[in-house]
């Protein structure tokens, strides 16, 4: 009596494909270190595989808890949903990191910031006032945009792309999106330097201290530009986005969705629906899943479309980042 019925065929499919996901997850974390501390070169984009094995883990982790919700465990330090991620898997998670850590070192020559978290708050604002918003909605947008530099680079300045040999810096910023902010920021330059000497001031400095150096690796240049090129055309829509969206989570969240799927966001925002705007574009949700939302187990990665509420809903892996932000946001605000 006992004694634990037995597994299904279903089930114990499922239980067999979640061990085996761990043990490739950590073949590549080892080898991946082996790799590094012997200094042996790494292969082109070093991190993806190591990516697409965490992918594979938590997805075979979901699967596993859909056929069997006992194996549902304890909550986990990262905030992930106990049914897609087992706690006692949270040193394979550490090992991730640490190894992203060591392979998206900023470059020796990069131009780093004694300031970098206000730096990216001090330059929203400004932005934001340059296109119009009061200091209330202004301060909102600071707030947003070190979401931004959270969820692209964890918070971590000049920063090389261990999964891509395109995007770069503080903001992860492409060639073209870097040169675009350059001519945005030289559009409104003077309106800024008319209410604020000391950032213009600081960034005659920073231009002048760039040089021939790839502007993404230096820190106020890549933030200011990215901000620009992606984000400042629609800071005069966050009094309305904060009004839709009160949690600062959320209004976060579908900044980051700009950077992930711009042209369905901007249209999600100008349909007067926000919340309801529904993606079926299979193109976008693949966009989607590259960037870990609805990727993790079978029924998730079957959705055809969503809407906002349930992107913004899925973004749960980027709880935790946004959380540090707000935290460091009101000592930067507290200061």
């Amino acid at each position: 009596m006992g004694q634990p019925d037995a597994l299904t065929k279903k089930q114990s499919d499922a239980l067999n494909a979640y061990n085996n996901a761990v043990s490739d997850f950590e073949m590549v974390l080892g080898q991946r270190r082996a790799q590094i501390n012997s200094k042996q070169p790494l292969p082109n984009l070093p991190g993806q595989a190591l990516y697409l094995a965490r992918i594979n883990m938590m997805s075979a982790y979901k699967d596993l808890t859909d056929v069997l919700p006992s194996k549902i465990g304890r909550p986990n330090k990262f905030g992930i949903p106990p049914a897609y991620f087992d706690a006692d898997k949270e040193p394979l998670l550490d090992e991730y990191r640490a190894l992203f850590d060591l392979m998206e070192a900023p470059p020796a020559n990069a131009q780093k910031s004694d300031s970098p978290f206000k730096d990216v708050v001090d330059l929203a604002i400004a932005i934001a006032r340059a296109r119009g918003l009061d200091a209330a909605n202004a301060e909102a947008a600071g707030r947003i945009s070190l979401g931004l530099f959270f969820a692209e680079t964890n918070g971590n300045q000049n920063v090389g792309n261990a999964r891509s040999n395109k995007y770069k810096g503080s903001f992860q910023t492409g060639p073209s999106e870097d040169q675009n902010g350059r001519r945005k920021w030289a559009a409104i330059k003077s309106a800024v330097a008319a209410f604020d000497r000391v950032l213009s001031h600081r960034d005659d400095k920073e231009e002048a201290r760039v040089g021939n150096l790839d502007h993404r690796f230096n820190h106020w240049i890549a933030v200011r530009d990215a901000l620009m090129s992606a984000h400042a055309n629609v800071f005069p829509q966050v009094p309305a986005i904060v009004k839709t969206l009160p949690s600062p989570i959320d209004q976060m969240k579908l900044f980051e969705l700009i950077q992930i799927i711009p042209t369905p966001t901007r249209s999600a925002l100008k349909s007067g629906n926000l919340v309801n705007y529904r993606i079926s574009d299979p193109k976008i949700m693949g966009y989607l899943r590259n960037n870990s939302i609805f990727a993790f187990g079978q029924a998730d990665r079957a959705r055809t479309s969503a809407t906002f509420r349930e992107i913004l809903d899925a973004m749960w892996l980027f709880n935790a980042k946004f959380e540090r932000a707000l935290s460091k946001f009101d000592e930067i605000k507290a200061r």
